[in-house]
């Protein structure tokens, strides 16, 4: 009997936009249950490598596994086992909570007899159930935030994929979100693929990370090992400036862009 495939398998992963190369021979592999940090400076290939994953962008050099499944051959049967969270905030303003969640689980076309009762249990799961039926341009930022999880969980996908899934939130809203990812995570087994500038979060909350820097995976491993790597009483952030020197500054106004935009974004939806 064989072993059952990581959840996701990367092997000389290459992308370019015209002559610009944005992710560069990347190889990782990322167990099942795992909870894995994507880090590095805006410009790194983090989004595009993303969206490579979750079939957005179309691969051209290299493979891409999800629990076994070539991403270029089997891109239907892989979305059916992802869930996503975009950047940018995603919802409708002029639906409600619960019609938002609904209008995702119509697109993953789940059963219409169970469609209500796993509606449901999305929002309960976020803690969304007294509001679900408020339209979701009320909601705060850090409610929009779950709402989002909530259409990422409703096909109880065994992978999650968050890009910057907290930016923009406030510290007990961001507590909130990932508290409710760990009890997916311990609940169902849920696999979990996040991109941060939070380094205090990344530390807390992944098995192991990866740091890109210019489209090269530059280091992998557990934080503990990495922070060791790079000297005794070292934080990760060491480690981030280790490997990303010189683009510390432009990663720190692009995330500062990023959370000004999403506020925006929050602000014009109520």
């Amino acid at each position: 009997m064989t072993d059952s495939p990581p959840a996701v398998e990367c092997a000389g992963l290459t992308h370019r936009y015209g002559s610009h190369t944005v992710v560069d021979d990347l190889t990782i592999s990322i167990a099942r249950g795992e909870v894995f940090g994507l880090l590095g400076p805006n410009g790194a290939g983090k989004s595009t490598t993303i969206k490579l994953l979750t079939t957005l962008t179309p691969i051209h050099s290299g493979t891409v596994r999800i629990f076994g499944l070539d991403v270029r051959t089997r891109a239907a049967d892989v979305r059916y086992n992802l869930g996503y969270v975009p950047q940018q905030l995603s919802i409708e303003a002029g639906l409600t909570g619960r019609q938002n969640v609904d209008w995702f689980a119509r697109l993953y076309d789940l059963p219409r007899k169970d469609r209500a009762r796993r509606v449901g249990e999305a929002l309960e799961a976020m803690d969304l159930t007294e509001v679900a039926d408020r339209l979701a341009g009320g909601y705060s930022g850090g409610m929009i935030r779950r709402l989002e999880l909530a259409q990422a969980l409703v096909n109880r996908p065994a992978l999650l994929v968050l890009d910057e899934p907290t930016v923009g939130l406030d510290p007990i809203a961001r507590d909130s979100v990932w508290e409710r990812v760990a009890e997916l995570r311990a609940e169902y087994g849920t696999t979990v693929l996040l991109t941060t500038h939070y380094m205090a979060e990344a530390d807390a909350l992944c098995d192991r990370v990866a740091l890109l820097h210019k489209g090269i995976l530059r280091a992998t491993g557990s934080p503990a090992e990495l922070k060791a790597a790079v000297a005794p009483e070292a934080t990760l952030e060491d480690v981030f400036r280790h490997y990303a020197g010189e683009q510390l500054e432009d990663t720190t106004e692009g995330a500062m862009r990023n959370v000004r935009s999403t506020r925006r974004s929050a602000a014009r939806m109520g």
